[in-house]
């Protein structure tokens, strides 16, 4: 049978000789195929069922569709979108078309999210409205501060700032689609966009402002409220490092460097904690809730948390004169390289080259310390080996992000954390206008797991072979001293007896 299109693939299954024509989408700079076509290449198999009396099996014929399976998420594409587009194997990087080499050089951190958000530059009177808004937004509620007292001293600050996230969501019931109805955010009338607007100012208007109240827990100061007439990063270098000072303003180039590192994380296409702030999105929930999750997945050391990994190895590594046997141990698998390479990126990132020269301008400044040389020798010299050359290992955003600008180690995750809230809303509002509609993201598994089969009483049961010698098939006994030793060495009435 010959095809109907040439945009199509032709599918034989050899299970049965049946043929398929699967449509393959067309676009400017991808081809994609929908999954939901394998559905209908479908095998009769024979499966054991239980009789209705429980006495007996027996065979029954099924017909199943085929599943697509991609660990990892390697090569599927959830959403269609406008906003950010990579092609990691020439390390290109563009917000809405624009090069990110141009806006890193010539517009803003707030300028960059008005393009992402609503996908043009604004004008002046528009940049002049969104940065009014966004400022103005940028105050908390004086009972959070509370929440944030709440907190142990020693509490992460990544911590911190994702349970803060969730809880702004109590105090605006306005945004939320489970108290105001469903279609709060997808009907796309006049009012449903400015209660949308709205959030996005609040959002991104108080992330630095929760940030640099989780940064002042951690050194035992009290809050202090944004102050009028400074830019967004030089607003939040003041509330995290004024104390008191009269006319205290943030040196320039420590602003302009932050502004520039915002505008290069705001957005990197459909990451894993863009992924996950839509996942939750797409259940409808509340725009504050979305954004905690994102926080949640930001936090682990595969994403957001990369950042502490390079400076613990830099730690680990020493003095500049200690990188060439680092990297010898890294050849042979003893120690990890942290901040190189790229999930995307199959040559260099096109931030990193950025960051470096921003880095550079804060040196004069600041100066270098000894982390920052050793940083200066690792890059140098593992951009010369042909053993990381060859396997792609260039350095990423990871490796030089915010290592010159003097902040906590622990830090780093809740500085990535503020500007992407603006790829965030960006994304999610996205979602909400989406011409098909909202439709909740369900994905399927590949069953492994046992068969039907029958309930047994507790005294009939039998251990399993591997029980004792695989630590993964029952719990584990946990360590106990101090008083929980104790507790458990107590009688009490209601101490659990099996």
């Amino acid at each position: 049978m010959a095809p109907t299109s040439k945009d199509s693939l032709t599918v034989i299954d050899n299970r049965n000789g049946k043929q398929y024509e699967i449509p393959i989408s067309v676009t400017q700079h991808d081809t994609s195929i929908p999954a939901s076509a394998f559905k209908d290449i479908v095998h009769v198999r024979s499966t054991t069922i239980r009789e209705k009396d429980g006495k007996g099996v027996k065979q029954q014929q099924e017909k199943q569709g085929l599943r697509i399976t991609d660990r990892g998420f390697l090569n599927t594409a959830v959403i269609q979108s406008n906003i950010t587009f990579i092609d990691g194997d020439k390390g290109i990087l563009r917000y809405r078309g624009y090069p990110i080499e141009q806006l890193a050089e010539k517009s803003s951190f707030l300028e960059t999210a008005y393009l992402l958000i609503w996908g043009e530059l604004p004008t002046k009177n528009q940049f002049q409205r969104f940065h009014s808004e966004v400022m103005n937004h940028s105050t908390m509620h004086i009972d959070a501060e509370e929440i944030f007292r709440s907190f142990r001293y020693d509490a992460h600050p990544m911590s911190i700032l994702t349970s803060v996230f969730a809880a702004l969501g109590s105090y605006y019931p306005e945004a939320n689609p489970s108290l105001q109805g469903q279609n709060l955010f997808t009907q796309k009338d006049l009012a449903s966009i400015q209660n949308m607007d709205k959030q996005i100012y609040r959002l991104i208007g108080k992330a630095p402002t929760l940030a640099a109240m989780a940064y002042r827990v951690r050194q035992g100061r009290h809050f202090i409220t944004p102050p009028p007439g400074l830019s967004y990063t030089g607003s939040f270098l003041y509330q995290m490092d004024c104390l008191g000072q009269q006319e205290y303003k943030p040196n320039p180039v420590l602003e302009r460097a932050l502004d520039i590192l915002f505008l290069l994380h705001a957005d990197h296409e459909l990451n894993a904690s863009t992924t996950t702030v839509l996942q939750a999105a797409s259940s409808l929930t509340d725009p504050y809730s979305a954004i905690a999750t994102g926080c949640a997945s930001l936090y682990g050391p595969l994403h957001g948390g990369a950042n502490e990994a390079v400076i613990r190895m830099l730690i680990s590594i020493g003095t500049p004169d200690k990188v060439p046997e680092f990297l010898e141990k890294v050849k042979r698998r003893e120690k990890m390289l942290s901040g190189f390479g790229h999930r995307v990126y199959k040559t260099t990132d096109p931030r990193s080259y950025i960051i470096r020269k921003t880095a550079d301008e804060v040196f004069k400044v600041t100066g270098k310390d000894p982390l920052v040389e050793t940083a200066m020798r690792l890059h140098d010299l593992a951009l010369k080996d042909e053993y990381f050359v060859k396997r792609n290992l260039y350095p990423n955003v990871d490796f030089w992000r915010y290592v010159a600008m003097g902040f906590p180690l622990d830090f780093f995750p809740v500085l990535f954390a503020v500007p992407r809230v603006v790829g965030w809303v960006a994304h999610w509002r996205q979602m909400m206008l989406s011409p098909e509609g909202v439709k909740i993201w369900r994905p399927r598994q590949i069953y492994l797991g046992p068969g039907e089969r029958d309930y047994q009483p507790i005294d009939l049961r039998q251990a399993g072979e591997s029980d004792g010698q695989d630590p993964t098939s029952a719990p584990t006994a946990v360590f106990h001293s101090g008083q929980s030793k104790r507790t458990h060495l107590a009688t009490f009435i209601g101490k659990a007896k099996l």
